[in-house]
């Protein structure tokens, strides 16, 4: 049928496919206002038809609805489906970002019954062009930022999420998202503990300029041991850094309070004047273990060795044992000459103490969705700071989601394990130092 065309734009279409890991493209099954708001005639075109994204369109300028992996095949059962979500994303305006939540732990993702797409605190065909709307069933979400208040339909379209076939013939990199790897990455960072004794845990700096996401990594890590979306560190998009202090944060393994063998040392932003952002005498100072918790920072003055806040007498255990630079990929291209060369100069400086390096590249869900794209993209990042692609790891914090996501977390984990390993080659060359003094 001529008519039963899309609604989206090129851009929204774009962004509905970024939810979405690896690459996606979507094919229309179903147009309400072509072929009618009765659910039987939804069925007739969309079961059996594999995973789906529904798209509702209200006057609002609100896009929303849901996805679901599995099929819809009136079951008349209350399935799981761990990688179902509800989505909204506000039309209006150049800066289209989507709003995703993903179910309640432990409660079903959707109702595969004979009615219309049925997402438990949301439900279409239901009653016409009319959407039943009840957050905290199944789904926590908030009205406002899924559908904006407006439950009287435009238009509601149904398309199935195939692989659109752009991508590498192989995965650059492999990774496991099951459930059971999620686990056990876990559990691999619990038990993890440095090869030098009077270490306990692995000290890691967060670099990388204003808005990039370095607090906002340490909230979502602590996320993911705790079972449920936190924000302990304070995070933000003003356009000067919103943290001020030297903050060093260790994670908690769980709601016992266990700490994990790493802490995360959160920095104020660099920014591209000269007298803005972090100095890199302070960053020279933390690097060496000479700053303290929660020194205040001074963007014209360098932390000075008599001044408060100046730890002297500095141990293995103080020092930096990692460093990650944390930027944003979609702005890869778009760093000054100025944040470059403070980027070379903490290079430099980590080189000659032996500090090994790592790129986390943050919003990758955000810059592109095509896996092609994304690997543009770390190698972009790992020639301007002059790292091996193998250092760039690409990460997704959790920023508007309200539930926790098992494919976030496993990239999110897998970033600490590539971090852990970095650290104990700092470890190494130690350990080995001290046999060959001994021997």
């Amino acid at each position: 049928m001529s008519d039963v065309r899309s609604r989206l734009t090129k851009k929204q279409e774009g962004v509905l496919c970024s939810m979405f890991f690896g690459s996606a493209r979507l094919s229309l099954l179903f147009k309400a206002s072509v072929q009618s708001y009765n659910y039987s005639v939804f069925h007739q075109k969309c079961d059996r038809q594999g995973p789906t994204l529904t798209v509702a369109y209200n006057n609002a300028g609100f896009i929303f609805g849901g996805f679901i992996s599995k099929d819809f095949a009136q079951t008349g059962s209350n399935l799981k489906d761990d990688k179902a979500f509800l989505y909204g994303l506000d039309s209006r305006g150049d800066n289209l970002q989507p709003h995703r939540v993903h179910v309640i732990d432990g409660q079903c993702s959707f109702s595969d019954v004979s009615s219309g797409p049925n997402f438990g605190g949301l439900v279409f065909l239901d009653n016409g062009t009319q959407v039943y709307s009840n957050p905290g069933t199944l789904y926590n979400f908030d009205p406002a930022l899924i559908h904006g208040n407006d439950l009287n339909l435009i238009e509601l379209e149904v398309y199935r999420v195939e692989d659109s076939g752009n991508h590498l013939e192989k995965p650059w990199r492999n990774i496991d998202w099951s459930p059971g790897k999620r686990k056990e990455l876990m559990e691999s960072i619990k038990s993890w503990k440095p090869i030098i004794t009077s270490v306990s845990k692995a000290q890691v700096l967060l670099v990388g300029p204003v808005g990039a996401g370095k607090s906002s990594f340490f909230n979502s890590l602590s996320s993911v041991f705790r079972g449920h979306v936190t924000s302990q560190a304070v995070t933000g998009s003003a356009g000067t850094s919103v943290t001020t202090k030297f903050r060093t944060y260790p994670v908690m393994s769980d709601k016992s309070r266990k700490p994990l063998p790493l802490i995360l040392c959160d920095t104020m932003g660099l920014e591209g004047d000269v007298n803005a952002g972090l100095d890199i005498g302070d960053i020279t100072s933390i690097l060496q273990g000479h700053v303290q918790d929660r020194y205040q920072f001074n963007p014209l003055v360098p932390l000075q060795e008599e001044a408060p806040g100046f730890r002297k007498a500095a141990y293995v255990k103080d020092k930096i044992h990692c460093l990650v630079y944390v930027i944003d990929s979609s702005k890869v291209k778009l760093l000054p000459e100025k944040m470059l060369e403070k980027f070379a100069a903490i290079r430099r400086k980590a080189n000659l103490l032996g500090i090994p390096q790592l790129v986390l590249l943050t919003k990758v869900d955000e810059a592109c969705s095509l896996v092609a794209e994304n690997l543009q993209k770390m190698r972009e990042a790992a020639a301007l700071l002059g790292v091996s692609l193998s250092a760039v790891i690409p990460v997704k914090n959790y920023s508007r989601e309200l539930e926790l996501h098992s494919d976030i977390d496993v990239l999110l984990l897998s970033a600490v394990i590539q971090i852990i390993r970095a650290a104990e080659s700092y470890f190494d060359d130690i350990y080995q130092d001290a046999e060959e003094e001994t021997a």
